[in-house]
């Protein structure tokens, strides 16, 4: 690495920026667990946050990654400093103290609160959502979460006409996936909770799934048959709004990039080469019908983002992202902004980085020409710091 003297940024040509990979690993030099840095908090329950905390790192444990993070859930950036880092710190700020405000103040008698969170590229929406996850994780919220909606609809593995419902598509691998995960993130909960099936699922002449069957029976059908697998998704998600309704789980729907799901664009087609909407994907259905109100004992936190929808990009608004038809449906919500760095936050991130050794010996000056460079822009400064 190399130190960093007055002027901080020099032209460096970007065809000269290192990957995170190139970090020094410095493990001796690291500080010992038992010191507490000004800038970390002690407080790793993400249930315990408050305003106290603001602006402070907390610690995401491994076991916590490797159960519902291991799938998805951090944006590319933030997994290869992790594994530069050989640590996981989530930065605690503003917006996702306030949804979990809501959330830890929320009659869940009632119909489900919607939270939609907003922002421009790179003020850190996937990460706040991620503090969401954590959250609801060790609040034994039973979790149904997509880590990238678009995924669906643009990177397609296979398609095959729906199996139970005519005139849609299935995607029978995209299910099998998402099954895995929800398993991964919910096998323990779901092994405590000992929820049965309240319909018989008829999948074909030899195959059903009787009423009263343990709903991971159900899962795991779904991830051993995976022609079937879109139809075990939408039993599912049907089964667990059932449950919530009746008192028996809490269920919390977390998708980043929501507003895939109202796009009039997808690489999907049928088998004469005509477009699908999102609409018209199976797996995609109940998970849109899941962020209706029309249930309790739970909670919607969405992402709306740019990169998300391929024709609208000229805002990052919820109302233009979702369009009419979209926002009609979300409607009513809580918006939840997320923007740059206060100053706080970006002095944190700076010790932080120079804690990890990923910038040395900065000035005074060349942090507030870091500061000014980037505009306290949260994934500015990751890129820029590439070059120091």
């Amino acid at each position: 690495m190399h130190d960093v003297a007055d002027p901080l940024l020099r032209r460096i040509r970007k065809t000269h920026s290192p990957k995170f990979s190139t970090a020094v690993e410095t493990k001796d030099e690291q500080i010992s667990s038992a010191q507490v840095c000004s800038f970390r908090t002690t407080e790793n329950n993400p249930a315990n946050h408050s305003v106290d905390h603001f602006a402070r790192l907390y610690t995401v444990s491994s076991d916590t990654q490797q159960q519902i993070f291991q799938h998805g859930g951090f944006p590319p950036v933030f997994r290869q400093q992790i594994t530069t880092f050989q640590d996981c710190s989530l930065l605690i700020r503003q917006p996702a103290l306030e949804i979990l405000t809501y959330l830890n103040q929320a009659d869940y008698t009632r119909p489900v609160n919607k939270y939609v969170i907003y922002g421009k590229h790179g003020t850190g929406k996937s990460l706040t959502l991620a503090h969401v996850i954590h959250y609801a994780f060790v609040q034994k919220f039973v979790l149904l979460h997509i880590h990238w909606a678009a995924h669906w609809f643009k990177d397609v593995k296979e398609v095959a006409p729906s199996a139970l419902t005519p005139g849609c598509i299935d995607l029978p691998i995209d299910a099998g996936l998402w099954l895995r995960t929800f398993k991964a993130q919910n096998l323990q909960l779901l092994s405590q909770l000992d929820l049965k099936t309240t319909e018989d699922y008829v999948w074909n002449q030899r195959e059903m799934l009787s009423k009263g069957a343990p709903l991971l029976e159900l899962i795991d059908f779904g991830i051993n048959r995976v022609k079937f697998a879109c139809g075990a998704v939408n039993g599912l998600l049907n089964e667990l709004k059932r449950a919530s309704i009746a008192g028996k789980c809490k269920t919390m729907v977390l998708i980043d990039g929501f507003n895939a799901f109202t796009s009039s664009y997808t690489r999907i087609k049928d088998d004469n080469k005509v477009m699908m909407l999102p609409k018209q994907v199976t797996l995609a259905r109940p998970f849109y019908d899941m962020t209706k109100d029309d249930w309790c004992n739970g909670a919607v936190v969405l992402t709306v983002d740019t990169l998300a929808n391929k024709e609208r990009r000229e805002s990052h608004l919820p109302r233009y992202l979702l369009g009419k038809e979209g926002f009609e449906h979300l409607d009513p919500f809580l918006p939840i902004l997320t923007d740059d760095y206060t100053v706080a936050e970006f002095e944190t991130i700076v010790e932080y980085y120079k804690e990890r050794k990923w910038i040395r010996n900065i000035t005074p000056s060349g942090q507030r020409e870091l500061e000014l460079t980037t505009h306290k822009n949260p994934l500015g400064v990751v890129e820029q710091c590439k070059f120091l």
